[in-house]
């Protein structure tokens, strides 16, 4: 190390007092602490408690990395973080590898991803809720510190209670309960709801709420016909319209599938392809668009292979709905296999407790739950259920990916999403096998021959080249796999089934799968959470079924709550609880905590159907409330939490790209059968499958392109798609300059404003007011004022005049001039917001 950087290290240590009161004075935030359980802590557990813990083996440089002051403090070299500092950290030096002389961990350099974890973490300000406890010299075993029965008096964990009706909260407003309750807070507050939107605003919301998509020309003068004679009448009649339409499974379906962190490839450093995760889509948009009661989907997608049923297509289905627990990322290089297992298990335990219950059980891995009543032991008691099944998602073999496992067959019949092969294809495809098999045998002969002779360099040339076939033979293997003999492919899946022999998990001490107690922890579920008709597991059972019930129990506190609040902020763009996936401690309480109780028991007593569950809410006064600002009310309520308006919402990164197809004329409302991705086959991205080859675009909805992790379309990842890796029952919004340019210069918009240009003259035969009258229409569910018909009309003349003179075709110049002005529809704000 060069002196300045001695130097500096000095520094930084003597200053290290004042950065860590600072820290320990400062509140941490819940996403500051998830990021640090969920990233953090699991990589020093994994990768430097060994040496540098104070139950480690041995501390090194004294070092110890265990606790926040410690990891701030440093150890012989100086402070191992120094918070929003990469340079002085040494921690993150040491494990870049970029000085030679401070490399950790000393023998092996930590995966990219993981090094970009804690440069994050860093620049965070490192972030930390570990607090330094005393060595007593006692045994490594676990010992419960929850008081579950004092957890119980949260309020997440009280039964919801349907309360009484207020007689008196503005009783002329309100048109059914939900409006009562909003109503109550603004007349705590001194507020009066906004006025209803527009019949036109009001229409343009409902649509992308519901489906999506825009509304055509003549369903907004229909609409509007129709809501000046009886406005509850016209807005019934168009919500009951749009829950039929097949749109609304597609729309409600993809935000399933952000909660259900759905991708087609296992990301991480081996990003394997899962060609057969499209199933899991289209049954998620299918059980939408049949109004399946949510408890049966939640019970489907835990334990569905365990279900009875009465045909081969509601086995598949049940069967395919099992992939929500095998569509998760995976780190299919990690060699140590039972490292593997309980990572998998890991992320199942998250994504199933957040999804279904907005709790982060899997804080409680390595410790029990820092802020919530979730003891270690009950982690390791879901964690029993997911060790005693088995998680079927496929992929190719290979050097770095020695995980693979098979896939489940569905019954004749099953639709395969793929093209069959020749016969030609499938005897190229077996002699190419046949070949690499051969190679790999005489490989094998030339390795032991450069080894007796003594020839190291023949014998690592030997090693790699093996490698490469021992890849091209997995790959080669895994599409043979997935044809039968005579070239038809088969019906796969992804899922899960039980393993003959069930058993329970011991607890493992700071998470370390190397550190077990002797301990075992009989399977079951979270203790603090109560439905009070929870079934026992028997001996021979995983306990996924029984897990399923628990959670889609109309007695579990939770699930109906967490749904119920899911749906309202799909329709609002805000939960009644604003962290959506978080009801815990750490989360958002409810803005209007009977509110939301009313809703969590009207779901059930709707029958678990969200279909009627959205009629009840876009039916009510508060949904169809306009957006107009007040100054005043905004200074009482700046983030509007006592609803007093409607939110103003940028439309997600679908709406924004189907929208456009649909503007232009070229949006193919058909699905397409399986995935761009299933074209591609088993292999690797970036290996023998190219980017080219997934992310073709298409003219489909945005729900059916290929989602690989890593690999998110443009036309989404700009406008803050979900990320594919995490669970999101909320997604960012930014507002950044590359937006605005995609929208002014990506081939896609323009492509689409030239249709819809041609579309609207040549299709449609419009010219003049018409042509900017439906073009207003089409992009804004509006027709245009008399001063924007104006400056319409002007900036086509002028544009046709400068072509004339620079010697263009009058036909040329019109469609130009048209293309032009249809691009300044779409990329405008009103194009990419709702009122």
């Amino acid at each position: 190390m060069t002196a300045l950087r001695h130097a500096s290290f000095i520094a930084v240590f003597l200053f290290a007092p004042v950065l860590l009161s600072a820290q320990e004075n400062e509140e941490l935030t819940h996403e500051q602490t998830e990021f640090f359980e969920k990233k953090i802590r699991p990589a020093l557990v994994k990768h430097c408690y060994k040496c540098h813990a104070e139950e480690g083996d041995k501390v090194k440089g004294g070092l110890l990395l265990d606790s926040r002051e410690t990891t701030l403090s440093g150890g012989d070299s100086g402070p191992a973080v120094v918070p929003f500092d990469l340079n002085e950290s040494l921690l993150y030096v040491a494990m870049t590898y970029e000085d030679s002389s401070l490399e950790m961990p000393p023998k092996y350099k930590l995966e990219d991803s993981i090094i970009a974890d804690f440069k994050q973490w860093i620049e965070m300000g490192a972030p930390d809720p570990r607090k330094r406890q005393p060595k007593d010299g006692a045994p490594q075993e676990y010992t419960n510190t929850i008081d579950i029965e004092e957890g119980k008096d949260f309020w997440a964990y009280q039964t919801p209670d349907k309360a009484a009706i207020s007689q008196e909260a503005h009783s002329d407003w309100a048109r059914q309960p939900i409006d009562v309750f909003v109503s109550e807070q603004h007349l705590e507050m001194n507020l009066t709801p906004a006025p209803d939107a527009d019949a036109a605003t009001l229409l343009r919301r409902l649509s992308y709420d519901l489906t999506g998509l825009p509304p055509s020309t003549s369903e907004v003068e229909a609409f509007i016909k129709a809501h000046s004679e009886n406005p509850d009448d016209a807005i019934a009649a168009e919500v009951d319209r749009l829950l039929d339409s097949s749109r609304y499974g597609e729309r409600f379906g993809r935000r399933w599938l952000d909660v259900a962190r759905y991708a087609e490839s296992s990301g991480k450093e081996v990003n394997a392809t899962f060609p057969h995760a499209w199933r899991y889509r289209d049954y998620v948009i299918d059980s939408y668009n049949a109004d399946k009661p949510f408890n049966q989907f939640v019970t489907e997608q835990i334990a569905g292979d365990l279900l009875s049923a009465d045909s081969e297509a509601q086995e598949a289905e049940q069967t395919v709905a099992t992939s929500f627990l095998a569509i998760g990322t995976k780190g299919l290089n990690e060699q140590n296999a039972r490292q593997f297992r309980f990572d998998l298990v890991d992320e199942q335990i998250d994504t199933t407790t957040q999804a279904f219950l907005a709790t982060t059980a899997a804080c409680a891995r390595c410790h029990d739950h820092k802020f919530d009543p979730i003891p270690m032991s009950d982690y390791y008691a879901m964690a029993g259920i997911f060790l005693s099944s088995e998680t079927l998602y496929g992929t190719s073999e290979a050097l770095q990916n020695r995980k693979v496992t098979e896939l489940i067959t569905l019954p004749a019949g099953s639709h395969s999403g793929a093209e069959m092969k020749s016969l030609g294809e499938m005897i190229d495809l077996e002699f190419q096998r046949m070949t690499l098999q051969e190679r790999l045998e005489e490989l094998s002969d030339e390795a032991r021959d450069a080894r007796r002779s003594g020839d190291s360099d023949r014998a690592t040339q030997i090693r790699l080249q093996t490698l490469g076939v021992i890849n091209r033979k997995g790959i080669t293997e895994g599409i043979l796999a997935a044809y039968d003999d005579d070239g038809y492919p088969k019906p796969l899946s992804m899922g899960m089934r039980d393993l003959p022999s069930p058993f329970d998990s011991q607890i493992l001490i700071r998470g370390e799968e190397d550190n077990p107690t002797d301990e075992r922890i009989a399977r079951g579920f979270l203790q603090v959470i109560q439905s009070n008709d929870e079934q026992s597991i028997g001996e021979h059972e995983s306990g996924r079924l029984q897990l399923a019930e628990w959670i889609a129990s109309p007695e579990n506190p939770l699930t109906a709550r967490v749904y119920a609040n899911r749906v309202w902020s799909w329709l609002f763009g805000e939960g009644l609880v604003r962290s959506v996936d978080n009801f815990g401690s750490t989360g958002d309480t409810p803005t209007h905590p009977e509110l939301l109780d009313y809703l969590a028991v009207r779901l059930v007593e709707l029958d678990w159907s969200t279909k009627e569950l959205v009629r009840e809410i876009a039916t009510s006064r508060t949904y169809r409330m306009s957006s107009g600002y007040r100054d005043d009310y905004f200074q009482k309520d700046p983030e509007n939490y006592s609803l007093w308006r409607a939110n103003k919402r940028r439309l997600d990164a679908e709406s924004i790209r189907d929208a456009s197809l649909a503007v232009s004329g070229r949006l193919d409302l058909e699905r397409p059968a399986g995935s761009l991705v299933s074209e591609a086959g088993e292999g690797f991205v970036g290996r023998n499958i190219q980017e080219a080859q997934i992310n073709t675009e298409t003219v489909h909805r945005s729900v059916y392109l290929p989602i690989v992790r890593g690999l998110v379309p443009e036309s989404l990842g700009l406008f803050d798609f979900a990320d594919p890796s995490l669970l999101s029952g909320k997604r960012e919004i930014t507002t950044v300059p590359s937006q605005a340019l995609y929208m002014m210069n990506s081939p896609f918009i323009l492509e689409n404003a030239k249709a819809m240009a041609s579309h609207l003259v040549v299709d449609l035969d419009l010219r003049g007011g018409e042509l900017a009258k439906e073009a207003f229409y089409r992009c804004y569910s509006r027709p245009p004022t008399p001063e924007e018909g104006q400056r319409t009309k002007e900036f086509i003349e002028r544009f046709l005049e400068v072509a004339e003179t620079e010697g263009h075709s009058k036909d040329a110049s019109r469609l130009l001039a048209l293309t032009t002005f249809c691009q300044s529809l779409i990329g405008s704000a009103e194009f990419r917001y709702l009122n």
